[in-house]
């Protein structure tokens, strides 16, 4: 994984930190491929919820998922009204799902922004030819099961 210009990773010494996991990251990363894109959900500062798929999500390191907002509307607007989110990762077929839930941030210009373009999927960079969108990273604060038992959980 390409490391970020300031550690996006950094924890006070002997907190509880998120660590994803390699299953978490081959699966995620290969959503698309597999069908099985993952889901990131939103709310409004009124909190009018909304979700859509999010075929570019990616482990952007050990306690970061990041995705290219290549919309530029709807749930974009809710993040930065509102950073919380959850995204749904779930393969019906494997019996495998996570939601995680954390803060997002959007990056409209610069190193992280071209990061995360540079790891996109292909097929999502085609439908943003003229590479309009942006980079969002999320903290991932809590990692949950479909149950909502709490698998991984930052202090």
């Amino acid at each position: 994984m390409l490391s970020c210009p300031r550690n996006l990773n950094a924890e006070k010494r002997g907190a509880a930190v998120i660590n994803l996991t390699q299953e978490m990251s081959e699966r995620i990363n290969n959503a698309l491929a597999n069908r099985t894109p993952c889901l990131l959900a939103t709310a409004s500062a009124t909190g009018e919820p909304s979700l859509g798929y999010k075929g570019s999500v990616m482990v952007f390191d050990d306690g970061h998922l990041a995705y290219w907002e290549r919309a530029r509307r709807g749930l974009l607007d809710h993040i930065e009204q509102n950073p919380k989110v959850a995204v749904l990762y779930s393969d019906l077929a494997a019996r495998t799902h996570w939601r995680f839930h954390g803060q997002a941030t959007v990056y409209q210009t610069g190193p992280i922004r071209e990061q995360i373009m540079a790891r996109t999927v292909q097929a999502e960079l085609d439908r943003d030819p003229e590479r309009k969108g942006y980079g969002v990273v999320i903290r991932v604060d809590k990692i949950t099961d479909l149950l909502g038992q709490v698998l991984q959980q930052r202090d």
